[in-house]
């Protein structure tokens, strides 16, 4: 059944934090590519990956009056997992989806509880990574450490984690139409898709 935005907000429950639509994106400045680094270059607000160990862990903040996440490990629960919607331009879903992982790492999430899925041009941290080589960076992503963005349409090769967001960056709707099955597959307890509301409700009422 098609989902309605509603005011942003975020719960934490039996099964897993809550992300509510927020406000339409608009075309933001387009995120510079990480260049070389001799042993560690952190993303902004938080540390990255380290080679050649794998990437920091990025300790998840406490938030006064919420619920922590009942789990620090990655699994997979085996009941439907909650979709929730954040409205955002084909511009805008890359930064709505980093914006939702920051929520849930201030709300109690582990990073390693979160994998990160675009349609369009890939996250500038999966681009870096890539430039390693495939096996190191699936390396990261077997090792768990950390949230981890990778292509939608790779998302098969991916494994289960409880939240994953879903950001609809480009493509069209034919490439979220054939990725939103499979990120669904792989969310535990929660799925936030970031795009278009009515190409989202138009795939969501075609039986995903």
């Amino acid at each position: 059944m098609p989902l309605t935005p509603e005011e942003p907000q975020i719960h934490e429950s039996a099964q897993g934090p809550r992300v509510t639509p927020a406000a339409s994106r608009t075309a933001q400045t387009p995120r510079p590519v990480p260049g070389p680094r001799p042993a560690a270059v952190p993303r902004p607000g938080r540390p990255g990956p380290v080679r050649p160990a794998p990437p920091a862990q990025r300790a998840p903040q406490a938030t006064p009056g919420t619920v922590p996440a009942a789990s620090t490990a990655p699994s997979v629960s085996a009941a439907v997992p909650q979709i929730q919607l954040i409205p955002a331009s084909v511009e805008g879903a890359l930064d709505a989806a980093e914006e939702a992982v920051d929520l849930l790492l201030d709300t109690g999430r582990a990073p390693g509880d979160i994998l990160v899925l675009t349609t369009g041009d890939p996250h500038p941290w999966a681009a870096h990574e890539l430039s390693f080589g495939e096996a190191a960076y699936w390396a990261l992503h077997d090792a768990g450490d950390d949230v981890f963005y990778a292509d939608a349409a790779q998302a098969k090769r991916a494994a289960g984690r409880p939240v994953v967001v879903f950001a609809a960056n480009g493509g069209g709707a034919g490439a979220m139409a054939a990725a939103l099955p499979d990120a669904l597959t792989r969310a535990g307890a929660l799925l936030i898709v970031c795009g278009d509301v009515q190409q989202i409700n138009s795939v969501l009422g075609a039986g995903v």
